[in-house]
């Protein structure tokens, strides 16, 4: 390590900074617009509709058997043409994600929900409420409040995924990394960079679950 040049990470410092905050942009996005879709999307497989349940099933179980990166490319092809003009890569990428995570938010909402006691919604049906009043009163809050941590878990993977845009022209984190790498010719400073980055990022979100995981249990 005697020849690490620190010079080349300081003198890079904006544009580093400018794909780091895409990276995060993306992350916080997806993640919101995951949940609020995964939400609905575990409603409806929950709420003993048929057809709204098989429709929801059979989105989580495409959507769960293909990669990101190929969930990527449809929205970057196909949108466009499905709109009959270019929306930009930062957008196909977006809807992307959200689509690609809600799959995996659902299952996840899914589980919280059924993990609320049943003797709850028998209370809220003998007070005459009705399915999706009984949802948002009593059962959603308590389950996201028992989800937090394995949200945040699927958040850091997430934001770990956000090195794929480089796919569609996108300069994330990952990807401005490695031109400053290619063109100052130091790969070596600026991959260990790059890493430690992600590891003080993922490991961080990792001592806030365990965190909320003793504290649930407290």
């Amino acid at each position: 390590m005697a020849g690490f040049d620190f010079a080349v990470i300081l003198n890079n410092l904006p544009f580093l900074w400018q794909g780091l905050q895409l990276s995060l942009l993306l992350t916080g996005l997806a993640i919101l617009g995951g949940i609020v879709f995964g939400t609905l999307l575990a409603l409806m497989r929950l709420s003993g509709i048929l057809p709204l349940s098989l429709l929801a099933a059979t989105y989580v179980n495409l959507i769960r058997s293909v990669p990101l990166i190929l969930v990527i490319f449809w929205f970057y092809f196909l949108v466009p043409l499905a709109l009959g003009r270019p929306i930009g890569s930062f957008y196909s990428a977006l809807i992307a994600f959200t689509l690609f995570e809600a799959a995996y938010f659902s299952e996840i909402i899914r589980a919280g929900i059924q993990s609320v006691r049943k003797g709850q919604v028998h209370a809220g049906q003998a007070t005459g409420l009705n399915y999706w009043q009984i949802q948002r009163h009593i059962v959603l809050p308590q389950a996201f409040r028992n989800m937090i941590p394995i949200l945040v878990t699927q958040g850091i993977i997430l934001f770990q995924d956000t090195s794929l845009v480089f796919v569609v022209s996108l300069r994330d984190f990952m990807t401005v990394s490695s031109i400053v790498a290619r063109t100052e010719g130091r790969l070596v400073e600026m991959y260990i960079f790059a890493a430690c980055v992600y590891f003080v990022i993922c490991f961080a979100g990792s001592l806030f679950v365990r965190h909320l995981q003793k504290a649930r249990t407290a």
